[in-house]
């Protein structure tokens, strides 16, 4: 590659890049102009920091990973508390992250280590806070931020512009509609809608076609949650009637099971008269 100079196993570095020779760079790793590479960073294999990349600290990036243009990955996080103790940020193998991302290592106080999943991809402007743990398959679109210690799970879905508050847990195959401000818990397959304080207003359909799940598999679901989130009363009351009813169905029983794994906010309230087959 014009420009470059090759640092053995076909890795290559551009001459107005500055990498630490501490760091450990894999197989095929290319790393553009003006990066700035830290002592304690790994890079696996042929992963690419495109250019104007920052990456810091004790951070790990996995093979196939792309970092494009004025990113920055293992930064100091944005706590008061924290004194330079040794945390952590790992990234996973093929994940795709786009520009002026901001991506913080962890807090003693949390997990002491920020995490990205394998296959994941995160548009540009997207803020990932200290000990946030985001799963694999997840995309996250433009100008999401998201407090500290938010955990998403596989194959969730965040819409352009969301904000979630800290300490809250996203699960798996969810969907966030843009522009939606989550203050609490979102169940498993739940889509998240409206603009400011977002709800439950129903199932994430289209999301489960992709994964495979058919016809009948989805029908279940959504009468779970008609019977979950559809009806008033007390919770508890309608949790133990969808497991009475549902409770052998795997896909109910993984939201049942994360209700009952209680987040320090609480679930977000669903509204489920925007879901056509509620009634």
């Amino acid at each position: 590659m014009d420009g470059y100079r090759e640092t053995g196993l076909a890795t290559m570095v551009h001459p107005n890049a500055v990498v630490d020779p501490r760091a450990e760079l894999g197989s095929g790793v290319r790393i553009g102009p003006f990066c700035t590479v830290g002592p304690d960073v790994v890079l696996g294999d042929n992963v690419e920091l495109v250019s104007h990349v920052v990456v810091a600290g004790r951070t790990r990036i996995g093979e196939g990973t792309v970092v494009q243009p004025f990113a920055s990955i293992g930064l100091p996080p944005q706590d008061l508390k924290y004194r330079g103790e040794p945390t952590r940020c790992e990234i996973g193998a093929g994940v795709q992250i786009r520009e002026h991302c901001s991506i913080h290592r962890g807090t003693p106080q949390g997990r002491g280590v920020t995490r990205i999943g394998d296959g994941c991809m995160l548009m540009n402007v997207v803020h990932v806070a200290h000990d946030c743990q985001i799963g694999n398959h997840v995309v996250i679109a433009n100008n999401v931020v998201m407090g500290g210690h938010v955990v998403i799970d596989d194959n969730a879905v965040i819409g352009g512009g969301a904000a979630l508050h800290q300490n809250i847990r996203i699960g798996r195959g969810a969907m966030i509609g843009g522009m939606v401000g989550v203050p609490g818990d979102v169940v498993p397959f739940a889509m998240v809608t409206a603009n400011r304080a977002g709800w439950v207003g129903g199932l994430n359909v289209i999301g489960l076609q992709r994964r495979g799940y058919g016809r009948e598999q989805v029908h279940r679901l959504r009468a779970a949650f008609r019977l979950l989130f559809g009806k008033t009363g007390v919770l508890a009351t309608r949790y133990e009637e969808t497991r009475a009813g549902f409770g052998d169905d795997p896909l109910v029983a993984e939201v049942l099971d994360f209700i009952m794994t209680q987040g320090k906010r609480g679930l977000t309230p669903a509204n489920l008269t925007g879901d056509p087959e509620t009634t």
